[in-house]
């Protein structure tokens, strides 16, 4: 188990709840896959990620920073720039997001069978 305790609950300050938060959030690893290859400005990240609002995208960013994932970096001048980059710390989630895309990529399609199967009130889910 990854909480040190003889326990089976995961407790309020358990590390592992920590990490399954993180990549829990829907737009988190979006954003971390994004910013891979390098330092990226707000409006390049739009581009590479369809369907995120800006606002959504600078509290994710937000976010990332403030668990030391990303790192923002300005620039003076006129106008100012801004760009966010992952840290070493969110460079070491790259190969988890990319496992996870992996199994998303084999099993997409049962899951998405499992969803349209309840959705008619099928009863041939395994148990």
């Amino acid at each position: 188990m990854w909480c040190v305790t003889s326990d089976p609950v995961f407790l309020a300050d358990c590390r592992a709840r920590l990490a399954f938060d993180l990549l829990g959030n829907t737009w988190n690893c979006v954003v971390l896959w994004a910013l891979r290859h390098g330092p990226r400005r707000p409006g390049q990240l739009r581009g590479r990620i369809g369907g995120i609002s800006q606002k959504v995208l600078t509290e994710t960013l937000r976010r990332l920073e403030f668990n030391g994932l990303v790192a923002r970096r300005s620039y003076g001048g006129s106008p100012p720039r801004v760009e966010y980059e992952l840290t070493a710390l969110g460079r070491t989630l790259l190969d988890p997001i990319d496992a996870f895309g992996v199994w998303a990529f084999e099993h997409g399609d049962e899951v998405m069978a499992a969803q349209d199967d309840y959705a008619r009130g099928g009863q041939t889910r395994e148990a």
